[in-house]
């Protein structure tokens, strides 16, 4: 994908939005360098994961958790040379298996979820390192006492020598007092010192090891713990020494599954960026995009909402996002859109390209279900004055250098996105290119839509089906743009109606009119009655639409009644069948009953 593009269709900024919702700090540097895939089969898997984080996000307790996940990349990087860890480089790796390991029970419990329990099956979490870890380090990131029993003996020794020593000094607090400027023990270079005022220095023989600021205060080392506190300070290096050595071991061992450890960290991160884009197409209120086969089906987004826009409203309280429809026909190959300065031209053309640009990241699409789009292998985009003034270059001749760069690079495959093509010359000559440069595109490009001015690029739909128009909505009334998109209308020229509404003097106007050349006011006559045609067709289509739903109400409504109707008359009978078994099984028991009277008669009679 051109970097040119990305930047012109303000890629960076939403991969950055895209990056508050990942949950490790790897996560979030790796969204805001995410760039859509070349491949189909990339983009399809990443939607499938996407897809499948959503679902996960619907279970209740099965929502992927990072907690604990770090950053062990520089980490790892120096175990690589035989580098030594210190202790919360240790725990981080630590926490990142236990993370990780949590992450994986998690997917598991969802096998159905065959995407993403395929990326955690590679997962190797080392419980035997993380334990050693933990039991070698303390959530401080300090050597344990347990690490080593040589480590052990040298702080119980280390912590005998400082009883000692505090023992000596508060004998001294007690006894030289007077010569104290304060009634304390302290350190100075980790040795145990008193402070002492300055004229009374002899009072304590031993070692200065600081003056105050001030110079009345002297930090003494009293001469009868000197050899104490020596001893401290070889226990003290010794004491390093062990846990270096402690920790050296275990660097060694992290050193041993390294690339292992790389592995996992990828799997990890993948599945925070599947998490990113799952609770990111969640809060867009997007939907899945399919992609289509360019030639039976047309380009379909329904509704498409800007993402840039969305978060600009619900985040710096932007003005309400407009949805706009955007449907393409298979055969169609270029899409002229018209309409006035400011109407939405340039953002309806960046809203374009940044849902495919989504499609392709596996990303959902803000737009309607159903999402359908076709395979673009590229993204090609000319928008806006991006003239380079260090090559001295005026708008035209940077908009043909653009121009040049994509033409060398189409593919039978590409999506081309030209604002304001043509323009920057002679109208005359700037019409004549533009024309030149579509049909060429409709011949080698898949889908090329260009916003325009020129009137005469109108007219190429009806010269060739491949083309189709589109226009941005203006409202005459409030002399202000819609920003909705209409289909198969071209835009209008509303200078004059807009210099009329202002109050420009009525003959000025009028002058103007007549000197616009009869086809040009025909033309215009035409697309305003186009227009209002629309808007009354819409209109009865939505009350065709409310009048649909209401039938649609009437139609549910009576086949509940009907359906109670039949579950009471099926309760009914059942009642009457179970009442008719129960009186003939009572009628059957009272005639065995008789029966068996009338068996017991005779013999009774015959014992007589």
């Amino acid at each position: 994908m051109p970097a040119k593009t990305l930047e012109l269709l303000e890629w960076p900024r939403l991969v950055q939005h895209l990056s508050t919702f990942t949950q490790t700090k790897l996560g979030s540097l790796v969204a805001q360098q995410w760039v859509p895939p070349d491949a189909l089969a990339e983009s399809l898997h990443l939607l499938q994961q996407t897809q499948e984080a959503i679902e996960l996000e619907s279970h209740v307790n099965g929502s992927l958790k990072f907690d604990g996940v770090c950053d062990i990349v520089p980490s790892l990087a120096r175990v690589s040379i035989q580098g030594v860890l210190n202790g919360v480089e240790l725990l981080h790796i630590a926490t990142t298996l236990a993370a990780a390991r949590q992450l994986r029970r998690t997917v598991d419990r969802f096998p159905e979820l065959e995407n993403l329990n395929a990326l955690v099956s590679n997962l190797r979490t080392f419980p035997e390192l993380e334990q050693d870890i933990h039991h070698c380090i303390d959530d401080q990131g300090d050597v344990t006492d347990r690490a080593s029993e040589k480590l052990r003996g040298i702080r119980d020794r280390a912590q005998q020598f400082r009883q000692q020593v505090q023992k000596i000094l508060q004998g001294i607090l007690q006894r030289k007092s007077g010569a104290l400027q304060e009634l304390l023990i302290t350190q100075r270079a980790d040795r145990f010192v008193v402070p002492v005022k300055a004229a009374q220095k002899d009072a304590i023989p031993g070692i200065v090891h600081d003056t105050s600021s001030s110079g009345v205060t002297l930090y003494i080392e009293p001469q009868s713990t000197i050899s104490l506190n020596n001893q401290i300070r070889q226990l003290s290096r010794q004491e390093q020494e062990e846990s270096e050595r402690v920790r050296r071991a275990l660097s060694e061992k992290v050193a041993a599954v390294q690339p292992d450890l790389e592995i996992l960290l990828d799997i990890v991160t993948q599945l925070d960026l599947a998490a990113a884009r799952a609770r990111y197409s969640l809060w867009l209120d997007g939907n899945p995009p399919t992609f289509v086969e360019r030639a039976d089906r047309n380009l379909t987004l329904r509704q498409l909402r800007h993402p840039l826009l969305l978060w600009q409203q619900k985040h710096e309280q932007g003005m309400e996002v407009v949805p706009i429809d955007v449907t393409v026909r298979s055969q169609t190959k270029v899409v002229a859109i018209t309409g006035p300065n400011t109407g939405g031209k340039t953002v309806t053309l960046k809203n374009i390209g940044l849902a495919v640009l989504m499609a392709k990241a596996g990303l959902f699409v803000p737009a309607r279900d159903p999402v359908e789009l076709p395979w673009f292998d590229q993204v090609l985009a000319d928008i806006g004055d991006e003239q380079s003034l260090q090559q001295s270059l005026s708008t035209f001749s940077g908009h043909v250098r653009r121009i040049q760069a994509m033409v060398e690079t189409l593919t039978p495959q590409s999506l081309v996105l030209l604002d304001e093509v043509g323009a920057g010359t002679d109208p005359l000559e700037g019409t004549a290119l533009a024309i030149a440069l579509l049909k060429y595109l409709a011949d080698h490009a898949q889908l090329t839509i260009a916003t325009t001015h020129f009137g005469e690029l109108k007219t190429l739909k009806y010269q060739d089906p491949r083309f189709e128009n589109a226009s941005v909505e203006f409202n005459d009334v409030t002399l202000a743009p819609t920003y909705r998109l209409l289909w198969g209308i071209p835009g209008r020229s509303n200078a004059l109606i807009i210099a009329q509404r202002l109050g420009l003097r009525p003959e000025i106007v009028e002058q103007a009119q007549n000197s616009l050349h009869h086809d040009n006011r025909d033309l215009n006559e035409v697309i305003a009655d186009l227009e209002n045609q629309r808007r009354s067709q819409e209109h009865k289509n939505q009350e065709a639409g409310h009048l649909l739903k209401h039938a649609e109400f009437l139609h549910r409504e009576l086949e509940r009644k009907s359906a109670e109707l039949k579950e009471r008359e099926r309760v009914l009978k059942q009642q009457q069948e179970e009442s008719v078994q129960v009186a003939i099984q009572a009628a059957k028991a009272e005639i065995a009953q008789v029966i068996r009277t009338l068996q017991r008669g005779p013999q009774t009679a015959q014992a007589a």
